[in-house]
C-alpha cells in the first residue's frame, strides 16, 4: 500500500524538533569516553577533530529527500566567519552517502532516513578550532529560499585536540606514549636536588567532571582569537600565561614567602581537580597558592584534558638569569659574604635548586624541519615575555642546538640549562669595583628529568627518567660548548659578560669543598673544607664557610650558622676547615623543602688568589606507608590506614593531611593532631569508589616542621 503524503503541509519547511548526539558512542569512537562528564545526567558531546561523529535529527513530519533543503551550522565564538574557519555550513546532500575522503575539510553525509527522522555523520576538520562550538540547523523548501527555519540545538559542542590524528599538529604515534602523556590521570612530579632527587606524587585527574568546563573557562580567559585556537602552538602559549595569575587573573597565585594562611599551602595540594574547582566555582578567580611543581601540575591537567600531550619535567640547579648575560652572577664582599643586594650591584639572577617546567609535544610549522616535537612551556611566572608572564613553546631540539633566535623564549630557557656561575668579589683595583673569583661551567642543568613511560613507583623513586641528554650536550665536550657559543654569540650583553675576565695571577693553593649528598631530617652534619698548599713557601689564608637555609628558588631565608677566620699553611702542605652544623641551629630556620645552601670562600693574601665554592642539600624526611585492601568494590566504603614516624624530638604542630584520587575520592583536607616527638602515628579514612578499574589514591601530610610528606598507592575496583 502506497503512503499518502499531506503535500499541502510539504509546502512548508520542515521544523527540527529534537536533536540526538549519541554522546557515550560517539565518545568511543573520538576517544573521549572517560571524560566523567559523559556520565553525568546531562552528558554533551566531547569530540576531538578530525575524527567523524554521528548525530540525530527529528522533525515534525516526514523527511522529503530534495525538497527539504537543511543545512547544519557548527559556530564558535561571538562572531563566527566562515572564511576564518569559525563558521561551517554543511548542506545535506540526499545523494552523497559517504565521507569526502579528506581529514583536513569538514564534511557531512547522509546516513540514513527513518520517517521523521534522519541520521548524519559530520566529519570535524583536523584543523579546527578547538573550544566550544555550538550548533544550528536551517530548513526550507528547494527553491524557497523566502520561508526558512532556524533551529538551535541547546548542547554545548566541546571539540579538543586529537593526537590519534595524523593531520593534527598534537598527533603523537606511539601508543606506549599516548597513554602516559594523554591519558593517564596521575604522576609524578620531582623535587628535591639533583643529588637526590625526590618524585611527588601528583594527581592529574585531567578526566574529572570539572576539569574540561575550568580548561576552556581559562581559554575564554586568555583573549586568544578563536580563529588562533586552531594552532596548537598559540594554544600552549596561552596556557603558559592562563596557569599563573600575574597578568590575567589566571588559575593560580603563586607565593613562595611561607605565608598561606589566607589560601592553601602549596605543599597541601595532592592534584589539579581541586585547583580546577575552586577556580571554577568562584567564577575564575585565581586560587591561591601554587609554586612551580604546582603551576607544572596544573599545566598537565590542562593540557591533557585539551588533548595535548603534556608531561612535567624538572630541571635540578636551574639558572634564572634576569639581564639576559647567559650567566648567573653573584656577588661577595670583601670579607666573604655573599651580597644579596645593594645600590651598586643590580642583579637579582638565581639558581633554583630544582625547577618544573612542561614540555608539549607539538609539530613547529614555525621552525625549520626538525624542531618539531616535545617544546617547553612554563607556567611559573618568573619574565615576561611580549609583555605577559609565560614562557614557549620552546623547541627542545633549538635549546640542545643553542638555537636561540627561534620562537619562543629559547634564549631565557637556554641559560636555566647552561648558564654559568660566576663569582664575583669586591676590588678596589677594578674599574667597576669587582673582579671575576671564579666561574662554574658545569654546575646549571646537573640533571633534567622526568617520570618513565608507562611505569610508576609507588613505593620509591625507580620511574625517575634523566632525559639531560635530550636539552643538552654532556658537560665539557665540544658539542656543549658551540651550543653555548652559538647562544652568546646571538646575545649582545652575553658576549660582554664572557670576554670579563677573572684574576691572572697564578693559583698555588688548592681548595675543595666536599659535596654533602643528604642528611636525615634532625641529624647533625659538617661543612668540610680540604686545602692543599701546593707552593713552597707558607700561605696566609682567610677564609668564610656559610651555611644558610634557602627557598628552592635560591633566594636566601636566613643564615644558620657562619664560621672565619685567618690562618697559616706551610709549603707543600694540606688542611682542613670544618665547622660542625647541629640539628638544634638548622631546625627551627628551615624553609619549605628543608634546603640547605653552603658557601665557602677563601683568599690568599701572597698571591691575592681568590676561590669560592656552593653546595646544597636536602633533609631526609621519614617514609609514609599506606595500607589499605588490594581489592575493594565499586559503590562500597573501603578503609585506608596511613603510617609515619616523627624523626624529631620535637612535636609536629598545625599538621593536615589531604587525600585523592581519580575515581576514588575528590580531594579532602583533614587535620590532626599534633604529633609527639619521636611518635609513630598512624591515621586513616573511609573512601567509596564510584568506578571500577586499577585507580591511584595519593596523601600528602603537611605541618611546620615537615612539609611534602607523599605517598601513593594502587588499589583494584571490581564490582
Amino acid at each position: 500500500m502506497r503512503k499518502l503524503i499531506n503535500f499541502s503541509r510539504m509546502m512548508e519547511p520542515i521544523v527540527p524538533t529534537s536533536t540526538e548526539f549519541y554522546c557515550k558512542d560517539n565518545g568511543k569512537q573520538c576517544n573521549t569516553d572517560m571524560y566523567d562528564l559523559l556520565d553525568s545526567e546531562s552528558p554533551f558531546p566531547i569530540l576531538r577533530r578530525g575524527c567523524t561523529f554521528s548525530f540525530a535529527i527529528r522533525f515534525d513530519r516526514e523527511y522529503v529527500p530534495h525538497q527539504d533543503v537543511v543545512r547544519v551550522r557548527f559556530a564558535i565564538g561571538p562572531k563566527p566567519n566562515v572564511v576564518k574557519g569559525t563558521r561551517v555550513i554543511l548542506p545535506v546532500q540526499p545523494k552523497q552517502k559517504r565521507l569526502p575522503n579528506d581529514p583536513n575539510r569538514w564534511s557531512i553525509c547522509l546516513d540514513k532516513v527513518d520517517d521523521t527522522i534522519i541520521m548524519l555523520r559530520v566529519h570535524i576538520s583536523a584543523y579546527a578550532p578547538v573550544g566550544i562550538w555550538k550548533c544550528s540547523l536551517q530548513t526550507n523548501i528547494a527553491g524557497q529560499k523566502e520561508k526558512r527555519v532556524d533551529y538551535e540545538i541547546p548542547e554545548d559542542i566541546y571539540i579538543i585536540f586529537n593526537p590519534w590524528c595524523p593531520q593534527d599538529g598534537v598527533y603523537m604515534e606511539n601508543e606506549e606514549e599516548r597513554n602516559e602523556y594523554v591519558l593517564n590521570e596521575t604522576g609524578k612530579i620531582w623535587c628535591g636536588t639533583f643529588k637526590n632527587p625526590s618524585g611527588k606524587h601528583w594527581v592529574f585527574g585531567q578526566f574529572d567532571d570539572i576539569v574540561l568546563p575550568a580548561a576552556m573557562l581559562l581559554m575564554e580567559k586568555s583573549g586568544l582569537q578563536y580563529e588562533d585556537r586552531q594552532s596548537p602552538v598559540y594554544v600552549t602559549r596561552a596556557i603558559s600565561a592562563l596557569i599563573n595569575s600575574v597578568d590575567d587573573d589566571g588559575l593560580l597565585e603563586g607565593r613562595w614567602d611561607g605565608q598561606y594562611e589566607d589560601g592553601t599551602s602549596p605543599f597541601a595540594w595532592t592534584g589539579s581537580p581541586g585547583i580546577m574547582d575552586e577556580f571554577l566555582r568562584s567564577g575564575g578567580k585565581s586560587v591561591k597558592y601554587g609554586q612551580c611543581w604546582v603551576f607544572s601540575g596544573a599545566t598537565v591537567t590542562v593540557c591533557r584534558a585539551l588533548g595535548i600531550p603534556c608531561r612535567s619535567t624538572t630541571n635540578y640547579v636551574s639558572a634564572h638569569d634576569t639581564n639576559k648575560s647567559m650567566t648567573v652572577d653573584k656577588y661577595f664582599d670583601i670579607f666573604g659574604n655573599k651580597i644579596e643586594e645593594s645600590d651598586e650591584i643590580d642583579c637579582r639572577d638565581s639558581c633554583w635548586n630544582f625547577h618544573v617546567w612542561n614540555d608539549v609535544w607539538l609539530t613547529r610549522p614555525d621552525l625549520p624541519p626538525g624542531y618539531g616535537g616535545w617544546q617547553i612551556i612554563d607556567a611559573t611566572p618568573q619574565e615576561t615575555s611580549d609583555k605577559v608572564f609565560r614562557c614557549g613553546p620552546s623547541s627542545v631540539a633549538a635549546v640542545k642546538k643553542g638555537q636561540v633566535g627561534f620562537l619562543y623564549d629559547t634564549p631565557f630557557v637556554f641559560s636555566e640549562v647552561n648558564a654559568d656561575i660566576v663569582h664575583f668579589k669586591e676590588d678596589e683595583a677594578s674599574d667597576w669595583g669587582f673582579s671575576r673569583m671564579s666561574i662554574n661551567k658545569y654546575h646549571v642543568g646537573r640533571k633534567i628529568v622526568t617520570k618513565q613511560v608507562g611505569i610508576t613507583d609507588s613505593e620509591g623513586d625507580s620511574d625517575i627518567w634523566d632525559v639531560t641528554d635530550l636539552y643538552k650536550n654532556p658537560e665539557n665536550t665540544p658539542a656543549e660548548r658551540l651550543a653555548v657559543y652559538n647562544a652568546v654569540r646571538g646575545i649582545p650583553i652575553a658576549k660582554e659578560f664572557y670576554e670579563i675576565r677573572g684574576s691572572d695571577e697564578e693559583n698555588d693553593v688548592f681548595f675543595d669543598l666536599i659535596d654533602i649528598d643528604t642528611v636525615p631530617l634532625g641529624q647533625d652534619f659538617d661543612v668540610v673544607v680540604k686545602i692543599v698548599n701546593k707552593s713552597n713557601e707558607e700561605r696566609t689564608i682567610s677564609a668564610v664557610l656559610t651555611a644558610a637555609s634557602v627557598l628552592y628558588t635560591g633566594s636566601a631565608a636566613g643564615d644558620i650558622k657562619k664560621s672565619q677566620g685567618v690562618f697559616k699553611i706551610a709549603g707543600g702542605k694540606e688542611d682542613t676547615l670544618q665547622m660542625r652544623v647541629t640539628s638544634a641551629e638548622y631546625l627551627d630556620k628551615l624553609v619549605d623543602h628543608g634546603l640547605i645552601k653552603i658557601y665557602a670562600t677563601a683568599a690568599v693574601e701572597e698571591t691575592k688568589q681568590a676561590w669560592s665554592e656552593e653546595d646544597d642539600f636536602s633533609m631526609i624526611l621519614p617514609v609514609l606507608t599506606i595500607s589499605m585492601p588490594e581489592t575493594c568494590t565499586v559503590n562500597q566504603p573501603c578503609e585506608v590506614k596511613f603510617r609515619f614516624k616523627n624523626p624529631l624530638n620535637v612535636p609536629l604542630t598545625n599538621c593536615s593531611y589531604t587525600v585523592e584520587g581519580p575515581g576514588l575520592q575528590k580531594p579532602k583536607i583533614v587535620e590532626h593532631r599534633n604529633v609527639d616527638p619521636n611518635e609513630e602515628v598512624e591515621f586513616g579514612l573511609s573512601f567509596t569508589a564510584k568506578k571500577t578499574g586499577e585507580k591511584r589514591l595519593v596523601v600528602c601530610f603537611n605541618c611546620k616542621e615537615i612539609k611534602n610528606l607523599t605517598a601513593s598507592k594502587i588499589v583494584k575496583i571490581g564490582t
